[in-house]
């Protein structure tokens, strides 16, 4: 028989399979990267056990509990997580604090014959840590920063490295306002524990320094910790330089080209382009005060065309007008003003392909 654990740290360096057993709502709110959440009560049964403690006592919620989840919805919740057991022999469980919720799934579980650890101070003790973690690797790991204007491809030399860390990945937002992806970001919550782990991880790797990318305080809608954000603006900087057609081809790629596999995996292929059209117009038009009225206008217009023709006959060419005019005209000056304001010292600037040379053969 396993002990229950406090090794956190083990957990997240192993990629431990983890068994929530909070309720959905909960989950919902912050949970850990490939935690799989099979409550022992569902959102209504909570609500109503929570009234009962409030007003009836300890003893008396935990009757309603007994009551709520058994027999078929107790024979339910048990094949679920003795299905998940056997998937996973190695796991751990936990429910918010480590207390009732994951002690009586771990009775529950016993009595069937599966020896099922829990996780001892559960959720909150696993998020603090990671918090605290997440802190100290920030004040501590060496951090490089990789810049470069929009278009010249960051990301892809991000994830050629292997002592690097994917923010936007992590984000799920390619970082601008077109940078919206289908599904949806994750959490605040979410997105801090993916991050906490990440840096974790590489600091058990023991690299020489850490390649991340140039972001603002906004990935989307999520937030970078204040503490990386004043690391980005202070840390030895690493900058792309690209010509302006090549920053167009690649833009037209990664926003244009690239994203159809990724809308047909969720809205089907002959739904692919429209869904995608509508995000681009709506991209510009959340930039559109920031246009102006006639730019915006003229803009949109070039993007309108343009979706026409790829619809009818698959030809990207027309994308190239308004991803031209958009990078010259609004993102490059945004972007070299933001640069300005960066304090860190430059260590190389080159080409994506010298950049990509520099870092493999340090």
């Amino acid at each position: 028989m396993r002990d229950d654990t406090r090794d956190y740290l083990s957990l997240f360096l192993n990629d431990t399979p983890l068994l929530d057993v909070r309720a959905p709502v909960e989950f919902a709110k912050g949970a850990f990267p490939g935690a799989v959440n099979i409550a022992l009560i569902n959102d209504d049964e909570r609500h109503r056990i929570g009234i009962c403690y409030k007003q009836q006592g300890q003893q008396a919620a935990i009757d309603l509990g007994n009551k709520l989840v058994s027999g078929e919805e107790r024979e339910q919740r048990m094949q679920a997580w003795q299905q998940w057991w056997q998937a996973n022999p190695n796991g751990y469980l936990y429910c918010f604090r480590g207390g009732l919720r994951s002690q009586t799934t771990q009775a529950w579980l016993r009595e069937a014959g599966i020896d099922a650890p829990l996780i001892t101070g559960g959720y909150k003790a696993l998020r603090r840590f990671l918090i605290d973690e997440m802190e100290a690797c920030i004040a501590s790991l060496p951090l490089e920063v990789l810049c470069g204007r929009t278009g010249c491809a960051k990301t892809r030399v991000i994830d050629q490295q292997a002592n690097a860390i994917d923010l936007e990945g992590l984000a799920h937002h390619r970082g601008s306002s077109f940078g919206r992806r289908p599904g949806g970001q994750p959490s605040q919550i979410d997105f801090e524990n993916s991050l906490a782990i990440a840096l974790i991880k590489q600091r058990a790797a023991q690299p020489a320094r850490i390649l991340v990318e140039d972001e603002s305080k906004l990935i989307g809608r999520c937030h970078l910790p204040f503490s990386l954000q004043d690391q980005i603006k202070a840390q030895p900087r690493i900058v792309i330089e690209e010509s302006l057609d090549s920053r167009v081809q690649i833009t037209l790629e990664d926003y244009v080209i690239g994203p159809l596999q990724e809308y047909a995996r969720y809205f089907g292929e002959q739904n692919a382009l429209k869904q995608l059209g509508d995000e681009l117009l709506a991209a510009m038009d959340r930039i559109r005060r920031r246009l102006g009225g006639i730019r915006h206008q003229q803009l949109r217009q070039q993007l309108q065309e343009a979706l026409a023709v790829q619809t009818a006959c698959g030809d990207t060419e027309l994308h190239r007008e308004w991803i031209h005019s958009l990078l010259a005209d609004y993102y490059d000056p945004m972007y070299d003003y933001m640069l300005s304001r960066r304090e860190g010292t430059i260590v190389f600037q080159g080409t994506r392909a010298e950049v990509s040379d520099f870092l493999s053969n340090r």
